[in-house]
């Protein structure tokens, strides 16, 4: 992946806008400058028209939801949104989407889970030829300010970009650094020391668990993955071969199942990451691995104990290789959707320049265009200090994808995230696995026929 996230000096940025645009015309000033010369551009231009959009619940979609009063007056559109716990909104996305006419005009989407799913099912628009339309879209929206990375990481096979990258998070450890100091615990420099690091500061007596992560059946695959990251290799090959019964599946999986029986609070099966970043803002837990567009309520006294004391590190690196797991957000407009041209309108707001900078400067995550990461006065500002954009930054250049980039990428966590939460209650790891990938194996070889 193109790191997108480096601070470059103003010709630096110059050269990197050159040459994202010689990678495709849509992303040309000269073209977009042309296009816009043969029509003016009006926000007021559907007015009166009322919007559905269908949101994942997290801090993105609360930053998107007080954002709804300031668009409706630049463009007189009502937005009707409705936030959805993410495992529910996946199934409702498909359920709707399925159906030819989704009760939404716009949705957003989990890249790393429903990418290859919308480009089969013909889910949204390609936003190319809005982007490329002057009378739909704003001088000030700058296509070109958004990292070729995260674009790349949108765009589909065949060149269709039918969701706008807003969102990168990659994947780390919080960890608080008042647990870590009374007993003498340096953060951990491999993903081994992690466990070991996590027995020593596992103290069930006082309620606090050394560690915590999802271990909820398919909310869980992700942090097998990305401790998968640490061994070189992802679920997948190249050749989209299965490498989930390896030895370094196996090692990954078994870390896994250390780290949570051993170190994890009780009833840790039952967690999703709302679970896991309630436990850990509470003091409950010494370090958490996930993704770090969850920091934002970290730091927020009303609702954590530990404001001032969560430290962010970069995934230590495995005994191969060192990457922090990598997934993303894009948005997109239904197909089906009879109001496009305001659903696109909305989407240009949620994802300007000022929005972007926002999502930094709340923690909420990695934004996709490059500018925000410029404005070096706002981020020394922040609330989250130096270390969180050091380790966004560091995250950034080590990223790679976590989940593999298939079709049935839901059935394979269902069925992988099954196997893990049966270890962490006592299975045995290799087991586990070589049934899961014999019973995943043909759902994958089907989806690649199809």
């Amino acid at each position: 992946m193109s790191d997108p996230f480096l601070k470059p000096s103003r010709r630096a940025l110059m050269r990197g806008t050159a040459a994202f645009a010689a990678a495709g015309a849509i992303g040309s000033p000269l073209v977009l400058r042309e296009a816009r010369a043969q029509a003016a551009f009006n926000w007021k231009r559907f007015s009166g028209t009322t919007i559905d959009v269908l949101l994942v619940k997290n801090p993105r979609s609360e930053m998107f939801q007080a954002a709804e009063k300031e668009f409706t007056e630049l463009t007189g559109i009502k937005v009707s949104s409705e936030q959805v716990p993410e495992q529910q909104q996946r199934q409702k996305a498909v359920i709707e989407f399925a159906s030819g006419k989704p009760s939404f005009d716009v949705s957003g989407i989990s890249l790393h889970v429903q990418k290859r799913m919308a480009a089969k099912g013909k889910w949204f628009e390609d936003l190319n030829p809005y982007i490329k339309d002057a009378s739909l879209t704003s001088p000030d929206f700058a296509f070109e300010d958004f990292g070729a990375g995260p674009v790349a990481y949108a765009r589909q096979a065949d060149g269709a970009l039918d969701t706008l990258p807003f969102f990168v998070d990659y994947w780390m450890v919080y960890y608080n650094k008042e647990l870590f100091d009374a007993k003498g615990v340096a953060f951990p420099k491999t993903m081994e020391e992690m466990f070991t690091a996590a027995q020593k500061l596992h103290d069930p007596a006082k309620g606090v668990a050394g560690f915590v992560s999802r271990g909820l059946k398919n909310a869980n695959v992700p942090v097998w993955s990305c401790l998968m990251l640490g061994q070189g290799m992802e679920a997948t090959s190249a050749a989209g071969k299965l490498q989930t019964d390896t030895p370094e599946a196996i090692w990954a999986a078994d870390l896994y199942r250390k780290l949570n029986k051993e170190t994890g609070p009780v009833g840790s099966v039952g967690f999703n990451w709302n679970e896991c970043q309630t436990t850990f803002m509470q003091g409950r837990a010494a370090m958490w691995l996930d993704g770090i567009g969850f920091a934002t309520p970290l730091e927020d006294p009303s609702k954590s104990r530990i404001v001032g004391k969560v430290g962010y590190g970069v995934t230590p690196p495995g005994p191969k290789a060192h990457h922090a797991g990598m997934f993303g957000d894009g948005i997109g407009i239904s197909r089906g959707s009879q109001k496009k041209q305001a659903a696109w309108l909305y989407i240009q707001h949620m994802t300007n320049k000022a929005q972007q900078l926002a999502m930094l400067k709340a923690g909420a995550g990695a934004p996709a265009r490059s500018s925000a990461y410029l404005d070096t006065a706002t981020i020394q500002a922040s609330k989250f200090g130096k270390q969180y954009f050091d380790c966004l930054l560091a995250s950034a250049k080590i990223a790679r994808a976590a989940l593999p980039q298939i079709v049935p990428v839901t059935e394979f966590r269902d069925v992988f995230g099954v196997a893990l939460t049966n270890m962490i209650g006592g299975s045995d790891v290799a087991a586990e696995l070589k049934k899961a990938t014999e019973a995943f194996a043909p759902v994958l070889a089907k989806s690649e026929q199809g």
